[in-house]
């Protein structure tokens, strides 16, 4: 296959699997409610090719080579929730909460160092 052929076969892979529903899921009902996850999704890739000059034997030869790779990572932050009373967004990790622990993890490690001396 073609290098170039490659990539591009690469690159509509990626294309079509990028999606509203790649970020939001399948709506849920449940007591009243839809519930409808919601992830971050981040797509990464990179890739190169070149060519020169080969020497095999007596004779020379153009080489070329390449290659590539890339990545996706999907997070889920939360979800929205539809009810008869609105729509509101719930998140998964509260910022408050992240922060409180950080400050309780410092603060044990602190204490934890202090009873040792």
């Amino acid at each position: 296959m073609d290098l170039q052929k490659y990539f591009e076969s690469f690159q509509d892979k990626i294309v079509h699997s990028a999606h509203v529903k790649t970020v939001f899921g399948e709506p849920i009902a449940a007591e009243g409610k839809t519930i409808i996850p919601v992830a971050k999704i981040r797509y990464g890739f990179g890739g190169g090719m070149g060519s020169g000059p080969s020497r095999s034997g007596d004779e020379q030869r153009l080489g070329q080579g390449g290659g590539g790779g890339g990545g996706v990572m999907a997070n889920p932050i939360g979800v929205v929730e539809v009810s008869a009373a609105g729509t509101r967004f719930v998140p998964i990790h509260s910022r408050k909460r992240l922060g409180a622990l950080i400050f309780a993890g410092f603060a044990a490690g602190y204490l934890w160092s202090w009873r040792r001396r």
